[in-house]
């Protein structure tokens, strides 16, 4: 483990170096949340495309892939944060992450219940996310106490999109709007009255790429909720200022990592952080 690391622990902590991982370029909706938030923070991005996506992958291999990428991010940046942008692969690894590593603040992401149900005013909200979230513990747990806390008006009515976050990957927007259409219109087969869903959780960090589509085909009465900006605030909550006095904004910027294709990931760097200084991408093999 770090020195750096360990020392973050014993004294004020400060925001220099955070990792980020996905399974694909999903996880950029969360990175561009972050920078927002801490601009001068010194930002590494792995997109795990050779192994993308992990919504329909069994649990053993996201678990593995979770671990080996993390071990790799901290061998070759030593991070003081890392977060676990992938819904799937928060649900399924990050406790046992936590354990292994339990001087690093690892931050995972999780469908936006808690949000949805303080939004809400019919207590009818629908949530799209992949096989693995909805079928993990993890979720189910989440649920469970979101929805009683709500009380017996909250309901939740989800629905699984297989294909969803590989077409949006892909940057196929025919398929993009297929998939959407097809599971909204299961989804609302789901819920007794589908006009009094006014709330739809994003349960994937690929889903909000597709945000102008599902909200065109919702219409506007519906709220369409990601949490890529809370998860940003708790990152930076834990980990301290974005700025360390006496270093220059300079020194921050994206170090870009990808398992398959470097060129993907530049594209939806271009296409989705408009602005950004793309650095080149180091392609590595996991």
């Amino acid at each position: 483990m770090s020195s750096r690391v360990l020392a973050s622990r014993a004294h004020e902590p400060v925001l220099t170096t955070v990792a980020v991982f996905d399974s694909g370029v999903g996880g950029l909706s969360v990175l561009r949340a972050l920078q927002s938030e801490a601009p001068h923070t010194h930002w590494v991005y792995l997109a795990d495309s050779a192994f993308a996506p992990y919504g329909d992958r069994r649990e053993p291999e996201v678990i593995e892939r979770s671990h080996r990428i993390t071990a790799w991010l901290i061998r070759e940046y030593r991070p003081d944060a890392l977060v676990v942008a992938c819904n799937t692969a928060t649900a399924l690894a990050i406790d046992t992450l936590r354990n292994m590593y339990p001087a690093l603040h690892i931050i995972g992401v999780e469908p936006a219940l808690k949000t949805a149900a303080q939004k809400t005013r019919t207590g009818c909200v629908g949530v799209l996310a992949t096989t693995g979230t909805l079928a993990s513990e993890r979720f189910a747990t989440l649920r469970r106490n979101v929805e009683a806390m709500g009380g017996p008006s909250l309901q939740f009515f989800c629905h699984p999109c297989p294909g969803l976050a590989d077409a949006i990957e892909r940057g196929d927007e025919a398929q993009t709007e297929h998939l959407c259409r097809r599971f909204l219109l299961a989804l609302c087969e789901r819920i007794p009255d589908p006009k009094r869903m006014d709330c739809l959780v994003l349960g994937c960090t690929h889903y909000p790429f597709a945000m102008d589509t599902l909200q065109r085909l919702c219409g506007s009465g519906v709220h369409l909720i990601d949490n890529a900006k809370q998860i940003a605030r708790r990152t930076v909550d834990l980990v301290g200022p974005s700025h360390t006095p006496g270093v220059a904004a300079s020194e921050g910027g994206i170090s870009l990592c990808a398992t398959g294709s470097a060129s993907a990931l530049i594209e939806a760097c271009e296409r989705w952080l408009p602005g950004t200084h793309q650095p080149g991408v180091r392609v590595v093999q996991l």
